[in-house]
C-alpha cells in the first residue's frame, strides 16, 4: 500500500518489500481478528470444548507405549515410557497442528482474498495462535503426568522456549509452501494429512533417537521434526535421552532455508491468490 499524490492511497497488491513489511504490522489488528476468530471457532458447539487438543496426544500416548513400550520392549532411557511419548507428541502436535491449518488457510479464507486488500502472509500467521492454545492445554496435562510419574524438569527446561520456537518456524515454513500450492492445486488438500500421517511414524514420537543406528543418524535428521523432538526431550527430561549437537544444528539449517524458501515462494504467487483462489 502506498501514498500517492494528492493524499490518495494507491494499493498494489505485492509492493516493494518494505512497503509489504509495513503493511503486516499496519494490519496487525485483522491478524489479531483472525487469530481470535479461529479459536472460537475452533471449539464452537463442542461438548467437551477445548479438552478436545488433549484427547488426541493422550490416546496417541497409549497406543503408542503398548505398541513400542510394552510389545517392542524399545528402550527409555530410563524414562517413563508414557512421559516419553507425551513429550514428543507436544512439539509434534504443534507442529502438525500449524502445518495442517496454515496449508488450508488461503483456501478457507477465499470469500476475504478476493474482497479486500491485505498482505495475505497474516492468513497463515493467525493459525499460529490457536495451535500455542491447544499446545498450553496439552502442556498443563503433560506437567500432571510428571507429577504423577515423579519426573522433575532441571534448568534444561529453560531452553524449551527455543525448541518450540523451532517446531512453529519447521510448521510455518512448510505450511507456506503448501498454502501457496493449495490455492492453485487442491491435490495439496490431500497431500497434507497424509504427509503429517507418515511423518508422525518417521519422528522419534514413539520411540527414543537412541535406537536409530549411527549409520542412519544423518539421513534421520533430515526430517527437521527429529531435531526439534530430541530437543524437546532434553530440556524437559534433562539428560536422558542425549541432545545430538549435529543433529539439532542440521535441523536449524534446514528449517531456515526451507523458512527463507517458503517466504520467497509464497510472495512471488501472492500476486495471483485472488484470482485462482
Amino acid at each position: 500500500m502506498e501514498r500517492g499524490s494528492d493524499n490518495e492511497i494507491v494499493i498494489q497488491a505485492g509492493g516493494s518489500v518494505a512497503n509489504y513489511w509495513r503493511d503486516l504490522w499496519h494490519y496487525r489488528e485483522l491478524f489479531v481478528f483472525l487469530a481470535w476468530r479461529d479459536v472460537l471457532v475452533r471449539y464452537k458447539q463442542t461438548a467437551i470444548g477445548i479438552l478436545w487438543c488433549v484427547l488426541k496426544p493422550v490416546t496417541t500416548m497409549v497406543v503408542f507405549t503398548v505398541i513400542f513400550g510394552r510389545l517392542a520392549s524399545l528402550p527409555s532411557n530410563g524414562v517413563p515410557y508414557p512421559v516419553l511419548v507425551f513429550s514428543a507428541m507436544l512439539p509434534w502436535q504443534l507442529f502438525a497442528g500449524t502445518l495442517t491449518d496454515c496449508s488450508s488457510s488461503l483456501v478457507d479464507n477465499a470469500n476475504l482474498l478476493t474482497k479486500v486488500y491485505f498482505p495475505r502472509l497474516l492468513v497463515p500467521a493467525a493459525t499460529l495462535v490457536v495451535n500455542l492454545v491447544d499446545f498450553a492445554v496439552a502442556g498443563a496435562i503433560f506437567a500432571g503426568f510428571m507429577v504423577w510419574y515423579g519426573v522433575a524438569p532441571g534448568l534444561n527446561l529453560l531452553l524449551l522456549p527455543a525448541f518450540l520456537l523451532l517446531a512453529l518456524l519447521t510448521a510455518v515454513a512448510a505450511g507456506l509452501w503448501f498454502a501457496a500450492l493449495n490455492v492453485r492445486y487442491r491435490d495439496f488438500r490431500f497431500l497434507v494429512p497424509l504427509l503429517v500421517q507418515f511423518g508422525l511414524f518417521v519422528s522419534p514420537v514413539g520411540f527414543s533417537s537412541a535406537v536409530v543406528p549411527e549409520s542412519w543418524r544423518f539421513f534421520y535428521f533430515l526430517n527437521p521434526m527429529a531435531g526439534v523432538i530430541e530437543g524437546v526431550r532434553w530440556a524437559i527430561l534433562g539428560e536422558a535421552p542425549r541432545l545430538s549437537i549435529p543433529g539439532f544444528t542440521l535441523s536449524i539449517f534446514l528449517v531456515l532455508a526451507l523458512l527463507v524458501g517458503g517466504v520467497v515462494s509464497f510472495r512471488r504467487m501472492e500476486r495471483s491468490f485472488a484470482d485462482v483462489v
